[in-house]
């Protein structure tokens, strides 16, 4: 089962809560061990408004790469 989980503070560690419908659904119990995959999900907001100065559409970048990829 997948799930997408946040990291946080817990003491000096970093700990990983399970949400509820997974716990259910695998039987997790306290103390038992578990595999997991660390896969991060990086966080771009910062990103959010650095474009403004573009003054071309979406759809022409988009044709652009297109054409550069046809190359």
């Amino acid at each position: 089962m997948e799930a997408e989980v946040k990291a946080r503070r817990i003491g000096g560690s970093i700990g990983l809560i399970l949400p509820r419908e997974v716990v259910l659904r695998e039987r997790i119990m306290e103390e038992d061990s578990l595999k997991i995959k660390v896969e991060k999900r990086y966080n771009l907001n910062f990103l959010w408004g650095k474009g403004k100065d573009i003054k071309k559409s979406a759809d022409q970048i988009m044709k652009e790469i297109d054409e550069a990829e046809g190359e």
